[in-house]
């Protein structure tokens, strides 16, 4: 069966907002740049796809999640303007400028100096510990869901968000998981510890850690593949692909421990990444 068309320029979803043109598509959302006429500026729309409407856990899933950013309220967090029920579920975000890192470093080929992915890792630990305040787990930290704008940071995508406690195995993307995500069962404030050092690594080295076949996030926003390679091995010291100053180095390396107790708080790793910038 064929794709659904997106919406043509011009379409208003709800009053108020008139599309002007599709971005992207992913498993089961359509995400559109948009024109709110009460802010007069531009947004962005997220819309649950034509083919998935009707499905409850993920109207919930995306109105959960534009309810949470709309209340919430960080520098370092994406900003939700709305989130509408009818005619049908859609959420309401504020147009970042800018670049996910995941550009950056994979399509433009810039790796940031060690004292930008420092200031990186500190503006992230600045989000997630908003969220933990909050009762939250992020649980899909990676460079496609972070936005830089001249050194400053705005984390993406609360769309597979909880609290801490048992979680199914896989929940997130595969190539980021903590083990312990990608092995299922309890899941404290360290998987996105681990989240965080994955992405400074693969920001300063222009890799992951370890090659990984990528694969498209189902609709729950979980993978069933149990073949994840944080169960099979250690993720490499990051002084092994870049040359970084010895505290940068090891505050990257603590986060990537496969035991979750082993890795350091989001305050402790916030800490160490600050003493890691230059005076």
């Amino acid at each position: 069966m064929s794709a659904p068309t997106p919406w043509a320029p011009g379409t208003e979803p709800v009053q108020g907002y008139v599309v002007l043109e599709h971005l992207t598509r992913t498993g089961w959302l359509d995400v559109y740049d948009a024109w709110s006429e009460e802010r007069d500026c531009r947004c962005v729309i997220k819309v649950v796809r034509a083919d998935h409407r009707g499905e409850k856990r993920l109207d919930e899933r995306l109105l959960r999640e534009g309810r949470w950013l709309r209340d919430f309220a960080h520098p370092h967090l994406v900003r939700g303007y709305e989130a509408f029920k009818s005619p049908e579920p859609l959420v309401v975000l504020e147009t970042l400028t800018g670049e996910t890192l995941s550009h950056l470093v994979h399509r433009l080929r810039r790796r940031p100096a060690a004292a930008d992915v420092a200031l990186l890792g500190v503006q992230m630990c600045s989000a997630v510990h908003y969220l933990h305040g909050r009762g939250l787990l992020h649980l899909d930290l990676k460079p496609a869901n972070v936005v830089v704008d001249r050194g400053h940071v705005k984390v993406l995508d609360l769309s597979v968000a909880r609290p801490p406690g048992p979680a199914p195995a896989g929940l997130g993307t595969c190539c980021y998981l903590a083990p312990e995500q990608a092995r299922g069962g309890p899941l404290t404030a360290t998987a996105d510890v681990w989240g965080i050092g994955i992405t400074l690594f693969e920001a300063a080295c222009g890799e992951k850690p370890v090659a990984c076949r990528a694969r498209t996030a189902a609709a729950d926003g979980h993978d069933t593949d149990d073949r994840y390679w944080q169960l099979e091995e250690a993720a490499p010291p990051v002084a092994s692909r870049r040359r970084l100053p010895l505290a940068l180095a090891a505050a990257v390396d603590s986060c990537l421990r496969a035991d979750p107790s082993s890795r350091p708080t989001v305050g402790g790793l916030a800490a160490a990444l600050k003493a890691a910038l230059p005076e």
